[in-house]
């Protein structure tokens, strides 16, 4: 009986992976677009890949999140219709306007619009306003391979590498009877393919300044006798504009 030791356990695992990525026309050296680093720790390689489709939930903020750090580090980003989208929040976010295009309303063929746009800009992002095909998601993706460029969903895209969703929003700031929204807490999935369960992180999106910022592990606080008393979550801003 032939014994794998830990090694070449390892070594075959990065070898059916490489061939999966190969079967799936994906390369594992693909470039590697950068993400806002509470986000980062949750997708696959630390960023957003070239050449691969993302389906994300209905959160415009969320969708503004994922743009920002390419937009801040030089790459030309665009989205299509999403006519309430504003300028502000997205600045608020991280965006950088100047790298930015917007196309509220695609009309019927916005599918045509995308793949045209993808063809000279390494960041779409679209909110489809029909069904899309197994055939034509396959046919999209191939078209986002061989230009390097990055597909943002908001909504279902078949084929997607990874699908980005929001759970279990808590907002504060009201008091009792009063007051003002200030962050929401909200806990961020990823779920790909290959992985059975899910990635989560617990983030604010908004923070009190309106950007993403990570939730950082409960921190011990003691009492005067030096018993710990209680633990407390701080919120740690952690990328307001990359670059």
């Amino acid at each position: 009986m032939k014994v794998i030791v830990r090694e070449d356990a390892a070594a075959e695992v990065l070898r059916l992976r490489a061939q999966l990525d190969r079967m799936q026309g994906r390369s594992l050296d693909a470039p590697i677009l950068p993400t806002h680093s509470a986000l980062a720790g949750l997708l696959p390689g630390g960023g957003l890949r070239a050449g691969a489709a993302y389906a994300l939930g209905p959160s415009t903020s969320l969708l503004l999140s994922l743009l920002a750090a390419p937009s801040r580090t030089g790459s030309w980003c665009a989205v299509v219709g999403v006519p309430e989208l504003g300028a502000e929040a997205a600045s608020d976010l991280g965006v950088d306007l100047s790298r930015l295009v917007l196309v509220p309303d695609p009309g019927p063929r916005w599918l045509a619009v995308v793949a045209t746009l993808a063809d000279v800009l390494p960041v779409v992002a679209v909110r489809p306003a029909g069904r899309v095909s197994d055939a034509d998601a396959s046919r999209f993706g191939a078209r986002l391979r061989e230009r390097n460029a990055v597909l943002l969903v908001q909504g279902v895209w078949p084929q997607a590498a990874a699908s980005i969703g929001l759970e279990s929003p808590e907002w504060s700031g009201l008091g009792a009877g009063d007051g003002y929204l200030r962050s929401r807490a909200l806990t961020v999935s990823v779920q790909t393919r290959q992985a059975g369960v899910p990635r989560r992180a617990r983030l604010l999106l908004p923070d009190p300044a309106g950007a993403l910022a990570g939730i950082a592990p409960e921190r011990a606080v003691a009492a005067p006798d030096g018993v710990v008393a209680e633990r407390e979550p701080a919120a740690v801003p952690l990328l307001r504009a990359v670059g």
